[in-house]
């Protein structure tokens, strides 16, 4: 054990800066693309709170399967690293290929369910049939760029195991800056546009119609496939993945390299989606709630998810990281940069805890000018500054799990943690309290059904990574160094 930590300590010196250089371009990606969210709710809550509540409502529906999509082909990613690695440039090609077809098939299916199932699922948990029918429309907008996110997905996964995850930060800001102008114009039409510019404008500009939350919709859908076109071309052209050859000689799909790549990035799509219908299926249980807390929870979520992206973006460089040093050969550093990482992860998690202390209250004057919304916001975030540590230690272990390409075990767990402990757990307190203790807690239960699931998957997936990566680790070891037990 004195070993370890020595050893643990000089990696620390060494792969720190590393780590931190991997992590920021991707840090800065999923800011610019949780950016368009923000900018969607923002821009939706200042039009109507019917508008904030029909975005809110069907953002809980598409995200989670924008996020099953992301996770299964983030399967590609330790695939790519590891063939990295081993000096493998030459197979990459083909994995690659036939991620772009799992891609391009499961942004079809997502967009096809969100054209044909909402409406169901809205009448089952009682979404009052004004916020239903504007959030319908808003899905079947955003279903129309679903197909462009699948395959931005697969060449983003490909791009970030090749150590190169500068063209998602600079591709996620161009989609954020085409959506901030296409969200005005469309949620606004000409009104908007006459109210910033003045009434010089054009009859025809001025006579375009604002879209509301469908307008939202359609921006996101634009913003999607301008993404994806981007990272296509940045692809095409950059020497930093030479010797790939990506665009040369298409493959078509085949069973087998599919078929592996699915047995990778499956339990990681399905994990994700697990995690994410936690918040989602807490959205659609408060929605009968009334608007007031509807928006008080989606502003509290927006909010604290933009802080838990420098934590899951540490987690996505760790898998490249990990995923390289096992494809080199050295699976004892692979086992020292895993626990590094979450020696990092625990000081995020510190600092994040200490942004949302200093800067709740004007963070949230920005997105509502509900003095009710405001109040129950700031009550919320104080129950998210307590899952900081969990939260961030757990998406960092699965990261690193991930690296080692250990996923379907980290879907056992999220499937405990999060549906028994978090979302059951959170909804007995929220609509029944504790055993006539405690009297029901409304949308305060479900929180602390947050914190109990997160830290139930931290410890979990914790005790899982120490087994997996010291088993990996002694299995190459001569056995007369192996000892008996840490």
């Amino acid at each position: 054990m004195a070993q370890f930590i020595a050893n643990l300590s000089a990696t620390t010196r060494t792969e720190t800066r590393p780590l931190i250089r991997l992590a920021l371009p991707i840090c800065g990606a999923q800011l610019a693309q949780a950016g368009m969210s923000t900018v969607d709710v923002m821009m939706t809550g200042r039009l109507s709170a019917t508008d904030l509540a029909a975005v809110s409502v069907g953002s809980s529906l598409w995200m989670p399967l924008m996020l099953f999509m992301t996770g299964t082909l983030m399967g590609l990613t330790p695939v790519v690293a590891q063939l990295l690695g081993a000096g493998r440039r030459g197979d990459i090609r083909l994995q690659v290929h036939q991620a772009l077809w799992i891609g391009l098939a499961l942004g079809v299916l997502a967009a096809g369910l969100l054209w044909t199932a909402v409406m169901p699922i809205f009448r089952l948990m009682a979404v009052p049939p004004a916020v239903a029918e504007h959030a319908a429309g808003y899905l079947a907008a955003v279903a129309l760029g679903l197909p462009g996110v699948g395959l931005f997905m697969a060449l983003r996964a490909f791009s970030d195991g090749m150590n190169h995850t500068r063209p998602a930060l600079w591709i996620s800001l161009l989609g954020l800056a085409v959506n901030i102008p296409s969200n005005y114009l469309l949620i606004y039409g000409g009104a908007g546009l006459e109210a910033l510019f003045g009434g010089w404008l054009p009859a025809p500009v001025a006579g375009l119609p604002a879209l509301g939350a469908v307008g939202c919709g359609l921006a996101t859908a634009v913003s999607m496939w301008v993404m994806c076109l981007a990272m296509a071309a940045y692809t095409r052209r950059s020497r930093a993945y030479d010797g790939v050859a990506l665009w040369h000689s298409p493959t078509p799909p085949r069973p087998r390299p599919i078929g592996e790549l699915l047995y990778v990035g499956a339990p990681i799509g399905v994990a994700i989606f697990v995690e994410v219908t936690l918040f989602t299926l807490i959205a659609l249980f408060i929605a009968s709630l009334g608007e007031v807390i509807v928006a008080a929870h989606q502003v509290a979520l927006n909010y604290t998810s933009l802080l838990f992206m420098l934590p899951l973006s540490l987690g996505m460089a760790l898998t490249v990281r990990v995923g390289n040093t096992l494809g080199q050969g050295r699976p004892e550093a692979a086992r020292l940069m895993a626990w590094h990482g979450m020696l990092i992860a625990l000081l995020v998690a510190l600092i994040n805890c200490l942004l949302l202390w200093l800067t709740a209250e004007p963070v949230i004057a920005l997105y509502t000018h509900n003095p009710d919304v405001a109040q129950l916001t700031l009550s919320l975030v104080g129950l998210a500054m307590l899952y900081q540590v969990s939260d961030s230690l757990q998406v960092n272990l699965a990261g690193a799990l991930r690296g080692y390409k250990d996923t379907r075990v980290i879907m056992l767990i999220t499937l405990v943690a999060y549906w028994l402990v978090g979302l059951g757990g959170g909804h007995w307190l929220g609509k029944h309290g504790l055993f006539g203790l405690v009297a029901p807690l409304g949308v305060y239960g479900y929180w602390i059904g947050l914190v109990g699931g997160l830290t139930v998957a931290a410890l979990l997936l914790g005790e899982r990574l120490r087994r997996r990566s010291k088993a990996v680790a002694y299995a190459n070891r001569p056995s007369e160094d192996t000892p008996s037990r840490d």
